[in-house]
């Protein structure tokens, strides 16, 4: 095949003022002139949520609530709760009967921390161990600029067995987490140094960031073919709709919300309340996408919600979204008349932002298919129902170029821990390991047709 007339380097970046942009992967990135094998990053994502999900019986009046869908292998079918991902079928497996052994022996409340670490917590030892994130990270981390993306609600560490991160390095010690998307947004795609961010402060919210960059995207432009040209168009707009969303997610964050009695809160439509978390959900997500779809990072971990509902943000985010109840209190009444139902709701609409992170993944092409097929994204929960840490409400997505076969619904006895479906994972993203935490094997299941 004859070269192509030029060949831009995967890692090239528009620059502007204090700004670096990194681009997506283009055509004139293949290595189709140079007949040199070229693979797409391998990526690790994991997702968390906390108190469990809805598991009313499968006999009863709101069986259509619970999470777990109804049959198993390939013939199953979604729930209302997990209806939104019916377009994802094909990318993704739902996992049943994992847990960590040593959560088993923990508090209901007390295993977000070790969500990805498999570690023993108690009163007298809360020292954790390396998540399999930053094993992860740690073996890219002479690849991208940035070793991990590490997100949660409520960000920083929280505190020992309810914390607000899901992040651990080597030494077992928590990574903390950033939850201002301005700030995510500034360190991932601007210079990130105090004098930049001062000077960003000082030019007009018009202008934004990708005013600084056009000029060396216009000159960039004239050089590609129509394919590219669209591609890239196509992928500076996402980048000012992302950045305008941040925008409107960090005003958010910013002013805090008077206490309300039931009556006012019933009689209050504002839609900046009713979308507030999930602009903020997706938002993270957003941030996410962009910056796999940069190449900045290839890990990433985002604590939607946790364990710590009396000062979480996020445990106010199902009365924010509509609800009256904490997301605590919806927990704790899935058992309840009408208790199912409610918390269901909350499941789909945690289920619907999981689809649209993945469609944007799944739209976003690469020489070996997209994003998603690159990437191995992990979302679940430490709990089944609150105070049960057992039968881990766990999905697993992406990952079709990396040796993962979807469509099906798996389930695995209480002997296997999910310390197993972590080593599986690590051999998907090309950092195999001979054991992680208590692990006993592989999921031999999850690589096989």
């Amino acid at each position: 095949m004859a070269p192509q007339p030029w060949q831009l380097a995967r890692r090239t970046f528009l620059m502007g003022t204090g700004v670096s942009l990194g681009l997506p992967w283009l055509e004139c990135m293949t290595s189709r002139a140079t007949e040199i094998p070229v693979r797409a990053p391998r990526r690790f994502c994991a997702m968390y949520f906390g108190f469990g999900v809805g598991l009313p019986k499968q006999n009863s009046e709101h069986a259509m609530w619970r999470w777990f869908p109804d049959g198993e292998g390939d013939c199953y079918q979604f729930t209302e709760s997990l209806r939104p991902l019916e377009s994802h079928r094909d990318n993704l497996t739902v996992l049943g009967g994992l847990s960590h052994p040593n959560g088993r022996k923990m508090g209901g409340h007390d295993t977000g921390d070790t969500f990805l670490t498999g570690a023993l917590l108690n009163n007298k030892f809360l020292r954790n161990t390396i998540s399999v994130d930053q094993v992860i990270a740690r073996a890219n981390e002479d690849q991208t600029r940035f070793s991990s993306l590490v997100l949660s609600t409520d960000g920083g560490v929280g505190e020992p067995t309810r914390s607000s991160t899901l992040s651990y390095n080597d030494k077992g010690r928590p990574l903390p987490a950033l939850n201002q998307p301005q700030q995510i947004f500034n360190r991932f795609f601007g210079s990130g140094d105090a004098d930049s961010l001062a000077r960003r402060r000082r030019l007009k919210s018009a202008a934004g960031m990708l005013d600084r960059v056009l000029e060396d995207s216009r000159s960039l432009r004239l050089r590609l073919g129509k394919n590219d040209r669209d591609k890239l168009d196509e992928y500076l707009s996402s980048v000012r709709q992302i950045e305008e969303r941040v925008q409107r997610a960090q005003r958010w964050l910013e002013i805090p919300r008077p206490e309300l009695r039931d009556e006012e809160r019933d009689l209050l439509h504002l839609e900046s309340d009713d979308k507030a978390p999930l602009l903020f959900i997706r938002t993270m997500y957003d941030l996410i996408y962009l910056a796999f779809r940069t190449d900045s990072t290839r890990v990433a971990t985002y604590q939607i919600t946790n364990m710590a509902d009396a000062s979480s943000r996020a445990g106010k985010f199902p009365q924010l979204q509509g609800w009256k109840d904490s997301l605590h209190t919806l927990a704790h009444a899935w058992n309840k008349p009408e208790g199912a139902a409610k918390l269901g709701k909350w499941d789909r609409f945690m289920a619907e932002q999981f689809s649209y992170f993945l469609s944007r993944l799944a739209a976003a092409p690469e020489e070996n298919g997209s994003i998603l097929d690159n990437s191995v994204i992990l979302y679940g929960s430490s709990n089944s129902q609150t105070h049960n840490n057992n039968n881990y409400p766990l999905l697993l997505a992406g990952g079709r170029q990396l040796g993962l076969h979807h469509g099906r619904f798996l389930k695995f006895g209480s002997e296997v821990p999910m310390a197993n479906l972590l080593m599986t994972m690590l051999d998907c993203v090309g950092v195999p390991r001979q054991q992680f935490a208590d692990s006993t094997g592989r999921l031999d299941p999850l690589t096989t047709a």
